[in-house]
């Protein structure tokens, strides 16, 4: 079973979607990057929606590692409605029969993979894609969801305070840090294509900056180390100089935006998911420790240069709050308690 303090986010997702889950009826899933932070949230709200709703419906999910994800979630392993699929997303062997729905969640947003193995990281986003397109083709899946990037927009001009879709700047290509982002741009092409030449539904969900349970706090999301640190009894620590603009989606909402995406969005169209609250990383830090408390003071490397640019990474979302009626529904306050108290549970 799923932890009491996920039950409840669980059936907050359940409630904001209740009216969706009618296309998901008899339906077949088939998932990539099930065992990741996204897939995780979704595979868990999908079990919780076919119990709740009698859907008749079936997950089948693609991993290397079937016994690492039974040791993560045994209880969604062990959920007769979800399978394993046993294959890397470059390579897989396609499973058989039909699928009315195909979510692309593979590619983690690693930094370290970004940096040390471009290549390794360009190869597996572009390769992963059009092997999962080509399978929902010929699995006759009327609906596919590709979550893409906010990295897909390259820097964020500092005198643009929330980036929208339509804004039409990219990663610099002369650098091979881009790959993430280059990968995701190249991905997202390849839905636009097989949209039109399959006539297939693609729906983009351009994905920022997440808060919640399952969230590694051991990696780059400074908000998740901020949490590590409280929890440990650690003063917090910024690496630079705290500058940077950030804005955090909860788990929970970022799940209802996705299935909306995915059952009501318009073929093609990228919808930034994200929270338009921003904070520099200094605020975040602070934000850490007034919510768990006590309040400690944040150390800061170095200082700011006077008059300098800042850097942002947040989103405008009014696209999806103009079309599919979405919205954030927890604070960032109550997103970081109720992360930090799972960890605890899980501890």
């Amino acid at each position: 079973m799923a932890s009491n303090r996920l039950s409840e986010d669980l059936e907050y997702i359940l409630v904001q979607t209740r009216d969706l889950w009618d296309d998901m009826r008899g339906g077949r899933l088939f998932v990539t990057g099930g065992t990741g932070f996204f897939g995780t949230w979704l595979l868990e709200s999908f079990c919780r929606a076919n119990s709740e709703f009698g859907l008749g419906a079936s997950a089948t999910v693609l991993t290397r590692n079937p016994e690492a994800f039974v040791a993560k979630a045994p209880h969604l392993a062990a959920d007769p409605a979800c399978r394993f699929h046993v294959g890397d997303v470059r390579s897989f062997g396609f499973p058989a029969g039909e699928f009315t729905h195909v979510i692309h969640a593979a590619t983690a947003a690693s930094a370290t993979l970004n940096e040390q193995s471009p290549l390794v990281m360009l190869d597996t986003i572009i390769e992963g894609t059009r092997r999962t397109l080509d399978f929902a083709v010929e699995a006759g899946a009327g609906k596919f969801l590709l979550t893409s990037s906010g990295a897909v927009y390259g820097p964020q001009p500092p005198d643009l305070t929330h980036i929208p879709e339509t804004y039409q700047g990219g990663p610099d290509t002369m650098s091979p840090g881009s790959a993430y982002g280059e990968g995701k741009r190249v991905a997202e092409l390849l839905c636009a294509i097989y949209h039109r030449q399959h006539g297939i539904q693609t729906k983009i969900a351009r994905c920022f900056a997440f808060v919640g349970p399952h969230l590694p706090l051991d990696k780059h999301f400074a908000i998740g180390n901020f949490i590590r640190d409280r929890l440990r009894g650690e003063p917090l620590r910024i690496q630079g100089d705290g500058t940077p603009y950030r804005s955090y989606l909860y788990a929970a909402d970022l799940t209802v935006w996705l299935w909306t995406i995915l059952f009501r969005g318009p073929a093609c169209t990228p919808f930034n998911v994200g929270s338009e609250d921003a904070h520099t990383i200094r605020e975040i830090a602070e934000a850490v420790t007034a919510a768990l408390g006590p309040a400690q003071p944040v150390a800061v490397s170095r200082a700011a240069p006077e008059g300098g640019p800042r850097q942002r990474y947040v989103p405008s979302t009014e696209a999806a709050r103009a079309l599919l009626g979405l919205r954030p529904g927890v604070l960032l306050p109550d997103a970081i308690r109720k992360t930090a108290a799972w960890h605890e549970e899980e501890m």
